[in-house]
């Protein structure tokens, strides 16, 4: 048997493959509930950042016993239920137009002398290589289906970056979503099987071309194919995946396939949907949400471009009002999303907002600014403090709060992008 199809190693990381029937494993077509529902981690995030005096609850007054600022007032059925988390930056950033690229890996992107860009492994992929194994999907990435110039203080390239720190593309909308999830596969079997084994197979005669071409190469141009190996390995992977759920039909939708061409408000309330029926089913659990903002606006008739909005300061009027309303609407959404979270029940009676981690929200304050990235945290998941406003430490890093949330749901370890160590503060 070849090793490789057990484990996939290079030099930065060790990727176990899902269980597979021809490693001894049973394949299960619909397994029986789990006496305790599994974890899961969400990440919701959004570009252009806030509006600083109306969405920070007070500095001066952590606790519980602060006041809910204008921006979080739709929040408040669920006060008890999230934390505000202030003081936190990826020290890295240093530069507004860059958009989540580094939000969710805290990467140097000058790290790899000679280059102008690098990044790394973001934490929900840490989470998708130990818990995304026995569902169909590793982990989910919904982006906007925005369209145009999306630079700015826009999403960036993807919130998903792998291993070898390249971005992870997703489902572009709801009906996109939609269909990843529970469209049904009507090729037949014998011929997935065919389409499989030919995959593999140019996979193989690759992997032997390369390492024959790997001999009598310089330094620098082995290290070029060494990141040419990780992207084979996480074809590997893929392949693995495809063939553990080759026949097992995909899952009935709890919900109807969501209509085409919606707004920018009514996109954001169709993927929540989408993502709770993602955790009904089991499909996944590990998701992000790159979250659009043009759109949004453009649904509350805010003329204003998101970008010209976040440089609110200096000239106030229909900017700051934009921002304002943004920041309302958007907190109007996650108080929908929680609601469900919490009304939808686990087979042991428990709810999904039981057994959950999520953190929402974005790598730019406003403007320019990159230092105390508006952050809440909730779900009772990771036991994560909740109903409280915490002030970090002076020069706390971002990452520490991914790690800390990583650690809460199980996942193990030691460190992620430019962490220091867990976030004591956030922990109840």
């Amino acid at each position: 048997m070849n090793p490789r199809r057990h484990f996939l190693q290079s030099s930065t990381a060790v990727i176990a493959l899902p269980v597979l029937e021809s490693l001894g494993f049973r394949r299960f077509a619909s397994a029986a509930p789990a006496a305790t529902p599994p974890k899961r981690l969400i990440f919701l995030g959004f570009g252009w950042g806030i509006t600083e005096p109306t969405w920070y609850p007070d500095i001066k007054k952590p606790g519980a016993d602060y006041e809910l600022p204008l921006g979080l007032k739709p929040l408040a059925r669920h006060k008890a239920d999230f934390s505000v988390v202030q003081g936190l930056w990826n020290k890295y950033s240093n530069e507004g137009h860059w958009g989540s690229t580094m939000w969710l890996t805290g990467a140097n992107r000058y790290a790899q002398p000679g280059q102008s860009f690098h990044n790394s492994i973001s934490a929900d992929q840490v989470a998708a290589a130990q818990i995304g194994q026995q569902t169909r999907f590793a982990s989910l990435q919904f982006n906007s289906s925005e369209s145009g110039d999306m630079s700015g203080h826009g999403p960036g390239l993807s919130m998903a970056w792998d291993v070898s720190g390249k971005p992870i593309g997703g489902q572009n909308g709801p009906v996109a979503a939609f269909h990843r999830l529970f469209a049904k596969d009507t090729t037949p079997i014998e011929q997935q099987k065919a389409i499989l084994a030919q995959k593999r197979s140019v996979l193989d005669a690759v992997i032997d071309n390369a390492k024959s071409l790997q001999r009598g190469l310089a330094k620098q141009d082995n290290s070029k194919l060494d990141e040419y190996f990780q992207s084979i390995r996480d074809i590997e992977v893929r392949l693995a995946k495809d063939e553990q759920w080759m026949g097992v039909p995909q899952p009935k939708a709890p919900i109807s396939e969501p209509k085409p061409d919606v707004d920018g408000r009514e996109e954001i309330k169709l993927i929540y949907d989408i993502m709770i029926a993602a955790m009904q089913t089991d499909s996944t659990r590990v998701m992000t949400f790159r979250q659009p903002v043009a759109t949004l606006l453009t649904a509350m008739d805010i003329k204003v471009h998101p970008h010209d909005m976040s440089h609110y300061h200096g000239v106030l009027g229909e900017k700051l009002d934009a921002s304002q309303r943004r920041d309302i609407a958007q907190s109007e959404l996650l108080a929908g999303f929680l609601d469900k979270l919490k009304a939808t029940k686990e087979p042991n009676g428990s709810t999904l907002f039981d057994n959950i981690a999520l953190a929402y929200g974005s790598n730019i304050r406003t403007g320019h600014e990159l230092s105390n990235c508006p952050t809440i945290i909730t779900g009772r998941g990771a036991g994560l403090k909740l109903g409280q406003n915490i002030v970090a430490p002076k020069d706390t890093p971002l990452c520490n709060v991914w790690l800390t949330m990583l650690h809460g749901i199980g996942v193990n370890a030691e460190r992620h992008g430019d962490s220091t160590g867990v976030l004591k503060e956030i922990v109840a």
